[in-house]
């Protein structure tokens, strides 16, 4: 287990490295010049000598390959720089706005799982086949809705018209509530599919069959037997899009005007702020390894089959060598 995890570790890390690296290079391919877009122009009355001079005191004017190892060697410090177009350190930025991107994502995937059991569970449950149908079709539905369209049209009509949740001037906890529908809605869509078919292909297994024959009812079979062996696959969707949760604050809190990692990544793409840029970039590929390895650890233990054929795997001998092998 020890070494399972260890090698999982060193994937992580390989990974990050590949994200700053590919991060790195594709920020530095963009036209324009971050420092020249913040501090040229007539009302700042700066000199071309100045000018060089703020290139050169951000790094600027140095070789990519200079620059690249230079801002590795301070990531791996835990120094991300200082905003360009801000002038304070990046770290300072991404605490002040962390966490409220971090509740909102919690709670949108939170929510999320919610519809997707939910729609999985009742459409798995329910006698009709008119509404299995439309429960069915509801992910559908939901995947293909924009998010920025959804965000706008639950303000219109429960901010603006039934005024029952309001989106300025409330409690914390209501401005919240549009903002994490917004972010669970489409969430929910893959998760739900994922859960749906594996409980059609589990109910197929023998060994419901044999639960059934024993007088179980359909409710107990589904939760007490179904539910679990149908958790894995969909848990391995969750570990992915609980990652893309980043990108879709993005949208979420530009459209609601809230505070977060998303304003400040809009913020710093028009004023092509590449220190800001590059650490959430890496943020975001942090959340997704790190998901992603608990996903990944959490397999043997909702699956016990799993480490038990990983130890079997170790200690299995060696195959016999033939003798005429080497010939």
């Amino acid at each position: 287990m020890l070494r399972y995890i260890a090698g999982r570790i060193g994937q992580a890390v390989l990974v990050l490295w590949a994200a700053f690296t590919v991060a790195f290079v594709l920020l530095q391919a963009l036209p324009g010049d971050a420092v020249l877009i913040k501090f040229q122009g007539g009302d700042l009355g700066l000199s071309p000598e100045q000018l060089a001079d703020i290139r050169a005191s951000y790094g600027a004017d140095e070789p990519l390959i200079v620059q690249y190892l230079h801002t590795l060697g301070n990531v791996l410090t835990g120094n991300f720089g200082y905003s360009i177009q801000q002038g304070v350190p990046v770290a300072d930025l991404l605490q002040a706005n962390l966490p409220s991107t971090l509740a909102l994502a919690g709670l949108g995937f939170a929510l999320a799982a919610v519809l997707a059991v939910a729609i999985a569970f009742l459409s798995t449950l329910s006698p009709f086949g008119w509404l299995r149908s439309a429960l069915q079709s509801l992910p559908s539905l939901f995947i293909s809705v924009p998010t920025f369209w959804l965000g706008i049209t639950l303000i219109q009509v429960f901010s603006f018209r039934l005024h029952s949740v309001p989106v300025i001037g409330g409690s914390p906890a209501q401005q919240l509530i549009l903002p994490v529908i917004t972010l669970a809605v489409p969430i929910s869509a893959p998760l739900a599919q994922v859960l749906v078919r594996s409980i059609d292909e589990v109910n197929t297994q023998p060994f419901v069959a044999v639960v059934r024959a024993k007088g179980a009812s359909a409710s107990w079979v589904l939760w007490r037997h179904v539910a679990k062996n149908a958790l894995l696959p969909t848990l391995t969707i969750a570990g992915v899009l609980f990652g893309e949760l980043i990108a879709g604050a993005v949208v979420t809190e530009s459209v609601f005007g809230r505070n977060g990692i998303g304003r400040l990544t809009q913020a710093a793409v028009g004023g092509q702020d590449t220190p800001v840029l590059q650490a959430v970039v890496l943020l975001a590929a942090f959340v997704y390894v790190i998901v992603n390895l608990a996903v990944d650890l959490l397999y043997p233990v909702l699956d016990p089959r799993l480490g038990r054929r990983s130890s079997r795997a170790r200690r299995a001998p060696a195959a016999p060598r033939l003798e005429g092998a080497a010939a």
